[in-house]
Order: C-alpha cells, then sequence, then structure tokens
C-alpha cells in the first residue's frame, strides 16, 4: 500500500509559499498550510489539504499547526520552512528589537518547527526539510542587513541540524532565492542578475520539490542559490 507524505508549508498563502504549496499537492502530497490571514486556509481547501491562520513568530500557533496536521493525518514527511520579510534599514539605525524581530522570523522560527517536527521524523524513520532563505546569506546587501546576516545564520543551523541527523535518514536543505516575481520588479535590479529577469515562484517551488524527493537523496545540508546568477561567488 502507497503511503500518502505529508507536507507542511509555512507563510503558504501567497508568493512563494503559495506556489510550494501547490507544487507538492500537485506531486501527491497531502499539504497543511499556515500564514498569518486566512489565505493558507482558504489555499488549502482548494488543495484538498488542512490550513490554519497563524505566525512562525508565536510558538502556540506553531505547536498547534503540528499537532492539529498530526492529529489530521497522523504522519508529517516533509517541512519547507518559509516566512516573510524581516526589517530593513541602516546597520547601525535599526533598533535592537527589530534584530529580535529579525531572529523570530528567520532562525528561531525553524528551530520551533524542528523542535516538534523531528520526533516525528525519527518515529517514521526519515523525513526531509527545505528552508525558504536568500541569496544574501552568501551575498550579503547592505539594503537587508538583517535578512543578510540572519539567513548566513539559519545556513549555519542548516549545517548544524543536517550533521546531526544525517544518520536518522533526515535531511535539510536551504534554498536561496534571488530577485523572484513577488518582489516588486525596477530595471536597476534587473539590470543586476545575469540571466537578464527576476525569477518565477514555479521555478522556486519545483525546485523545493525536487529537494524534498528522492531524487536528492544524497543531498542534505546543502544552500541551493536559485538566483540568476546574480550571486557570482564560487
Amino acid at each position: 500500500m502507497t503511503v500518502e507524505k505529508v507536507a507542511l508549508v509555512t507563510a503558504a498563502g501567497k508568493g512563494m509559499g503559495a506556489a510550494i504549496a501547490r507544487e507538492l499537492a500537485a506531486n501527491g502530497y497531502r499539504v497543511a498550510l499556515m500564514s498569518p490571514s486566512g489565505s493558507a486556509v482558504e489555499l488549502a481547501k482548494e488543495l484538498g489539504g488542512f490550513g490554519i491562520a497563524g505566525s512562525v513568530t508565536e510558538e502556540a500557533d506553531i505547536d498547534r499547526f503540528v499537532r492539529e496536521t498530526l492529529a489530521k493525518y497522523g504522519r508529517i514527511d516533509a517541512v519547507v520552512n518559509n516566512t516573510g520579510h524581516p526589517p530593513k534599514g541602516d546597520l547601525l539605525a535599526i533598533e535592537d528589537s527589530k534584530w529580535h524581530e529579525g531572529l523570530d522570523l528567520i532562525v528561531l522560527n525553524v528551530a520551533r518547527v524542528l523542535r516538534r517536527v523531528t520526533p516525528v521524523f525519527l518515529q517514521q524513520g526519515g523525513g526531509a526539510v527545505v528552508n525558504i532563505s536568500s541569496f544574501a546569506a552568501d551575498a550579503p546587501e547592505q539594503a537587508m542587513p538583517v535578512s543578510s546576516a540572519l539567513r548566513a545564520a539559519l545556513s549555519a543551523f542548516t549545517r548544524l541540524y543536517a550533521d546531526r541527523y544525517a544518520k536518522d535518514n533526515i535531511r535539510i536543505n536551504s534554498v536561496l532565492p534571488g530577485f523572484i516575481d513577488s518582489w516588486p520588479e525596477t530595471p536597476e535590479i534587473v539590470a543586476r542578475i545575469p540571466v537578464g529577469r527576476f525569477g518565477k515562484t514555479q521555478e522556486i517551488a519545483k525546485t523545493v520539490a525536487f529537494l524534498l524527493s528522492d531524487g536528492a537523496g544524497y543531498m542534505t545540508g546543502q544552500n541551493i542559490r536559485v538566483d540568476g546568477g546574480i550571486v557570482r561567488a564560487l
């Protein structure tokens, strides 16, 4: 009997999160979706899945999301940790509270989800995680200092988790998108991108689906740039 896999996707109400949810549903996953607004709930209904309104910065929301998914489906096979955008500003002018807000949104959200889901993976004999990060983790941008610094921290967390749980058949990778069409496009930004265009949310979604699949079964702890070549580092 074929087991129907279940995927959690956070910030799934619009943009990349919604595109990822659609792609995973098309690939046969039961999807459990969360976003601060009710849009994830509506999308879940459309995809035949389960959704709640909640924020990745609230432990109680994450706890309810995981518990109710398990109550409905009895398993979790994949997690996509997606979030919104952290505060911006001049490097030294950003208040401490804004840095803490970014920490909640980019790093602690992942830790909180995985604290709850990892025991499920261990019991089931494996699982896969994809974190949606940013090209700024590899090429920091002055325009987004909080995102740049904390997404680099997320890369380190990803590596540590990968090392810790690889022997348990649990994989984790991060996708580092460049400028995607869910973001306002300007000629100045397009001129920086070697392929000459913004990426598509569907392209990110297909990369995520591959990383969760058995085809990526030997990949863990990696930062996968999907950025049109904007990061020129080796």
